[in-house]
């Protein structure tokens, strides 16, 4: 029993040093597993799961589900907000069990708002949000304490108050320098 343990110690040792340890057992890839995988990846942007776990998919097994899903991302994470709830609608069935992905992304939406614009239009929001009806908006700017005017404009925040000055002091001695004068001469 114990050389038996020794023996597998040794193996699994051998694995982690070797480029094997990078290879999570090809063999058994469902496309099903990683297609839910990647959409709950998707759920916790702007983290950087969704990448980590695009780069270990190998390409021979970009079939259909996981090619959507990784277009469905790549709209996400350029902004283009308006064209991944069109292509959301046309590939509606792959987030069938995925509970609050809908939510989940207008949360990282509302995020990539928040830095980004000082105000926008309710109409530009709420495409961007899915075209969510006005109680919708209403839950979401109350949310993130955003007012709007009667003119339909909404106060998301002011940048100005994001901007931090930074000192940077950089300290640099003579023996630091002197070999790098010595070898320009």
């Amino acid at each position: 029993m114990t050389s038996t343990f020794e023996q597998m110690r040794a193996n699994v040792g051998e694995l982690l040093r070797g480029i094997d340890r990078y290879q999570f057992n090809p063999a058994f890839f469902q496309t099903s597993i990683t297609s839910q995988i990647l959409l709950k990846a998707l759920t916790n942007l702007p983290h950087t799961d969704f990448t980590l776990c695009k780069c270990m998919i190998d390409q021979t097994h970009e079939e259909r589900p996981i090619r959507q899903i990784l277009y469905l991302g790549n709209l996400l994470e350029t902004c283009h907000f308006q064209s991944f709830w069109q292509g959301l609608e046309e590939n509606r069935e792959l987030i069938d069990g995925i509970t609050g992905f809908e939510d989940s992304v207008r949360k990282f939406i509302c995020h990539v708002v928040g830095i980004t614009y000082q105000n926008i239009e309710r109409r530009l929001l709420a495409e961007m949000l899915g075209d969510q009806t006005d109680v919708q908006i209403r839950s979401w700017l109350s949310k993130y304490g955003w007012t709007e005017n009667e003119d339909g404009q909404i106060f998301v925040y002011s940048q100005e108050e994001n901007v931090k000055p930074k000192n940077i002091v950089e300290k640099i001695d003579f023996e630091s320098v002197s070999s790098i004068m010595a070898t320009s001469q």
